[in-house]
Order: C-alpha cells, then sequence, then structure tokens
C-alpha cells in the first residue's frame, strides 16, 4: 500500500517542461528539492495573487552573475512593485548601460589581475577602462540632477538616473519607465556612493535616507497583501522586511541564500524568525531555499511562469 508521506524517487524524461521537472521534485518533496518545488509553487500564487505586491530584494552580485535581464524583465511584466538593492547592482547596472560588461576567463591571480587593469568578484571580472567610462557618465548624470535639486531621497535620485538611461536592458531605466521604486539604503558603500561622495567636494547633492521611508511606508500599508522575494540577505533582506513590521509583517516570502543561521546574522536566518519581530505574519507562507540564487531564482522563476501560463493553479 502507497505511504501518502513516501518519499519518491525523481524521473527525468527528454523534453520535459521546467514545471514537470519542478513537479518531480516536489514528489521526493525532501531536501532542497522540496524547498525549490514548495518556492516554485508559491512564487506562482503570488504572481497570480491580483491583492498582493511583490518586494524585490537584491543583495550579492545578481547584476554581474547575469540576472540583469531577468529582473529588468520582472519590472516590464509588472511582476515586482518595489526593488530593494545594494548600491554595488546598481552601480554594475549602470556599468553596462554605458557600454561596459562584465567578464569571465581571466584566472585567479590577483596580483596579475590588478597589474592588467582589471578587478574580480568570484570567478567574474572587470575591467578598470569600463569605470572610468562609467565615472565619466555617471558625473554627467549628477551635474544635470544638481542643476534641478540639492536634496533628494534616495529612491527618488535613482529614478532621476533611470530617466537619463537610454540602455533598454538597463533595471534602473526599466524601474523608471514603468514607476517602480528602487531603494537602495546602503547607498553610499558603492562606486557609484563614491562618485556621489565626490562630486559634492565642488558641488552640492545630498541624499535623504529618511525620505525613502515616507513613500516605503505608504507603498506598505495601501497593499492589501505583500510579498517578498529575497535574493541574499544582508541590508536589502532587513530592509524589505522591516518596512512591513509596522503593519504586522509580509504575508508570504521566498528567501534564497547561501548563509547559514548558527551565527545569528540575518543574512542567514530562517525567514520564520520574522514572525518574532513581526516582519512576517503568523500563518504567512515562508519558504527558504538554501543554495545559490544566479541558479535557484531563475530555476523557480521559470517553473513559475510556467505554473501561471498553464493554469495549473486554478
Amino acid at each position: 500500500m502507497k505511504d501518502d508521506h513516501q518519499v519518491n524517487h525523481v524521473k527525468i524524461s527528454k523534453g520535459m517542461k521546467i514545471s514537470d521537472f519542478i513537479e518531480e521534485m516536489g514528489n521526493t518533496g525532501v531536501l532542497g528539492a522540496g524547498r525549490v518545488y514548495r518556492a516554485t509553487k508559491l512564487l506562482s500564487e503570488m504572481i497570480e495573487d491580483p491583492e498582493l505586491n511583490i518586494f524585490l530584494s537584491v543583495a550579492g552580485p545578481m547584476v554581474p552573475g547575469g540576472m540583469r535581464d531577468i529582473i529588468a524583465d520582472l519590472i516590464k511584466k509588472g511582476i515586482i512593485k518595489v526593488i530593494i538593492t545594494s548600491g554595488a547592482n546598481l552601480t554594475h547596472d549602470l556599468l553596462e548601460s554605458f557600454g561596459g560588461s562584465h567578464y569571465r576567463n581571466y584566472g585567479f591571480d590577483d596580483e596579475k589581475l590588478h597589474d592588467s587593469g582589471m578587478g574580480r568578484i568570484g570567478d567574474i571580472y572587470t575591467k578598470s577602462e569600463d569605470f572610468e567610462i562609467f565615472e565619466n557618465e555617471i558625473n554627467h548624470i549628477l551635474e544635470k540632477i544638481a542643476s534641478e535639486t540639492e536634496i533628494t531621497s534616495i529612491q527618488e535620485f535613482i529614478y532621476h538616473v533611470g530617466t537619463q538611461i537610454t540602455d533598454e536592458n538597463s533595471i534602473i531605466k526599466a524601474a523608471a519607465d514603468n514607476n517602480v521604486p528602487i531603494y537602495a539604503p546602503g547607498i553610499i558603500d558603492s562606486m557609484l556612493g563614491l562618485q556621489l561622495w565626490m562630486f559634492n567636494q565642488s558641488k552640492k547633492l545630498c541624499l535623504d535616507a529618511v525620505a525613502d521611508m515616507h513613500q516605503l511606508s505608504d507603498i506598505v500599508f495601501e497593499s492589501e497583501k505583500v510579498g517578498a522575494v529575497i535574493l541574499g540577505g544582508g541590508l536589502p533582506k532587513h530592509y524589505a522586511l522591516a518596512s512591513n513590521l509596522l503593519k504586522g509583517g509580509v504575508d508570504a516570502a521566498i528567501q534564497i541564500t547561501m548563509d547559514r543561521s548558527e551565527t545569528g546574522s540575518l543574512s542567514g536566518a530562517p525567514l520564520e524568525e520574522a514572525k518574532s519581530w513581526a516582519k512576517a505574519r503568523a500563518g504567512s507562507n515562508l519558504v527558504t531555499v538554501i543554495g545559490d540564487a544566479t541558479v535557484l531564482f531563475p530555476l523557480i522563476l521559470a517553473g513559475a511562469l510556467d505554473l501561471v501560463d498553464s493554469g495549473e493553479n486554478e
């Protein structure tokens, strides 16, 4: 007799759809396979819920790691309503908007890389010549913004930058074009922040971090429900969850992280811990998947979109 609690073994067949593959992981139902399945199902339900606004939190080298088009497409399709990210991801988005690239297969001798004008992020590489172009282009944009205002919120600053970008693949441009606010509470800790500081040595363009909370709290309170998709941890994760604290927490969330919980770090904390702080509601649907977001999020998103397109959640 078959037991409904039985762990089934994954079956792979030629030509199977991504949603079929995810379903096989669900049939197994345990460990990482089970988590990927539950995250996929939850994301598809979040996308289909007209009352739920999705906040996307992005930490780590997601843009250098090949996730730029995915995030920009989520904005253009109206799937996400808010982005919270690091200044570094904004910097790397702009670097590509200005004609630069991210590179691979240059080896791991860091002293030689430095001597040849290259920087390394894991096995991703950048060229100093691309950053020189970035510095020149961003200063032109800073000049234009400063000619119109001396003090602005971080979100408004990013929006104004987006209006000056012509690259259709840019996350910042897509957000500006589609009225999706981007928040970057740690923006100063990035090359973009460094350029802003250098600009202020002779000019004036001040960012008001507190002002961001006015608009963000309005979005939270005007939303029937809020769901969070959290890639990585750190400040973007906390900002996404904490912004919902005064309303009792998020209604659903998916977290993909490589960090561990034993040290008490926020990045490695299981989402259930957020319930103790009212950053996630009692009874909220929460799934944490342990692994590399550049592998797992495209897989989970592709499966979720497949489920939505096929109407399998109905």
